[in-house]
């Protein structure tokens, strides 16, 4: 092991996103919202909240969901293998409360995250993040330990991050942000990405 640190966003990248997984099983549309569409992390889970309090939906609701959800296919053995010659940290805007399921079914890697704030009822009240700017953060207070981050991830939210690390890479993004940010390598299927990942720490 070196002092590399790859640095990995979760919903898109390893896992579907949860929100779009909850739409689909709750029949509302205007869940399907992600960071990729709105780059206001603040705005977009305000307007979730309000639309879960609309329905009546709650904690347990898309706790259900997520228990039928798998990781994307090739996902464990992509980590497994990027496990074995680096260290890993998954730096997500999901909660807690929503990723444990998949953390199990990924092989527990090591997950930072934020928290739902739950009342007694199971609704939603409201969130807390971890900290400000939550990836750029961690990726930086990493640096200061004396690591070399590697990042990617494939929202508005990874890009912070992707840019202030040694290499950052796009994976699995959408077409707008690839051509926004043409100087990013963006990959499709994880053995690509693996070896751009190992070519890096060359």
């Amino acid at each position: 092991m070196n002092m590399y640190v790859t640095c990995l966003d979760l919903e898109g990248v390893l896992v579907p996103e949860i929100w779009i997984a909850f739409s689909e099983a709750s029949g509302i549309p205007e869940l399907r919202r992600t960071t990729r569409d709105e780059p206001d992390y603040d705005k977009l889970m305000k307007y979730r909240l309000a639309i879960l309090k609309e329905h009546g939906l709650g904690l347990k609701e898309i706790q259900e969901t997520i228990a039928k959800i798998d990781p994307l296919p090739g996902a464990k053995e992509f980590l497994d293998e990027l496990r074995s010659f680096t260290q890993v940290l998954i730096l997500s805007d999901t909660f807690y409360q929503f990723a444990g399921p998949l953390m199990k079914k990924l092989g527990y890697p090591t997950l930072f995250c934020n928290s739902l704030e739950v009342g007694e009822n199971g609704e939603i009240t409201g969130y807390k993040m971890r900290c400000e700017k939550s990836k750029l953060t961690t990726v930086r207070a990493l640096q200061s330990a004396g690591f070399t981050t590697i990042a990617a991830g494939d929202s508005h939210n990874d890009l912070a991050m992707i840019q202030a690390s040694k290499a950052g890479f796009l994976f699995k993004s959408t077409e707008a942000i690839k051509a926004e940010h043409p100087e990013l390598p963006a990959f499709e299927e994880y053995d690509e990405f693996l070896a751009a990942i190992k070519k890096a720490m060359d």
